[in-house]
């Protein structure tokens, strides 16, 4: 297995590495973050020891399976849609939260990071195709929202978007990311404390190459890196 997971990383390091060449980018400039859902922990760590950092779970209660089950301290991201009775489980485990979509969220994440003590970094996640069945703010709505979350919750600090392209082809994409990478370079002109943008996350195993060529500075990647999950 861990060969397979070498050869993948191999071909996913490469085709950054096209992409960034072709766009004039240096691939330093992307990370990549190894999605986890339905993935063993013992594939996890043989990920870790290939190089990859940053691993991503959609569900709290995997995420925090896993990490009691690994037994060293890695980088995780809450990237999956967040209830706020979850909050409490995930705000001392994970160093972001890429789903941030709605302003009782914000609160709550807000308040659980007071508690602690604490800064919470947080992505807004932006509904980039306006699909109905996904999560996300509206593009036309993302600046008022991260300027509200910025003004009015002490204990967050946003540190870019995140967005998920409509299914429609990794060429057909590319309009969806060159929409997602002007609105982050809009939303770094605001200047205000605790808002950073310094992270875009966008692109899957699908589509990271698109991604990559209009400004992804974060790939989320898991049949790429692990191969294609069991159905449950």
């Amino acid at each position: 297995m861990t060969e397979q997971i070498r050869r993948n990383l191999e071909t996913v390091r490469g085709r950054i590495a096209a992409a960034c060449k072709e766009a004039g980018r240096d691939p330093m400039e992307v990370e990549i973050m190894a999605v986890t859902k339905q993935v063993e922990p013992l594939r996890i760590v043989e990920a870790w020891n290939l190089g990859v950092k940053i691993f991503g779970e959609n569900r709290v209660q995997e995420l925090n399976w896993k990490i009691e089950a690994i037994n060293f301290q890695i980088k995780w991201n809450m990237i999956g849609q967040l209830q706020k009775n979850k909050v409490k489980y995930v705000i001392n485990t994970v160093s972001l939260i890429q789903s941030l979509d709605r302003i009782s969220l914000a609160e709550e994440i807000n308040r659980q990071a007071k508690r602690l003590g604490k800064t919470m970094d947080v992505l807004v996640q932006v509904n980039i195709g306006k699909e109905p069945q996904k999560a996300g703010i509206a593009p036309e709505e993302a600046l008022p929202f991260i300027e509200t979350v910025a003004r009015e919750y002490d204990s967050l600090r946003i540190e870019g978007m995140m967005a998920i392209a409509p299914d429609v082809g990794e060429e057909e994409a590319r309009p969806y990311f060159a929409a997602m990478r002007r609105l982050f370079v809009e939303a770094g002109t605001l200047r205000m404390d605790r808002v950073r943008m310094r992270c875009l996350s966008m692109g899957m195993s699908g589509d990271y190459g698109a991604a990559v060529l209009e400004g992804a500075t974060m790939v989320r990647l898991g049949s790429a890196i692990f191969g294609e999950r069991e159905t449950r």
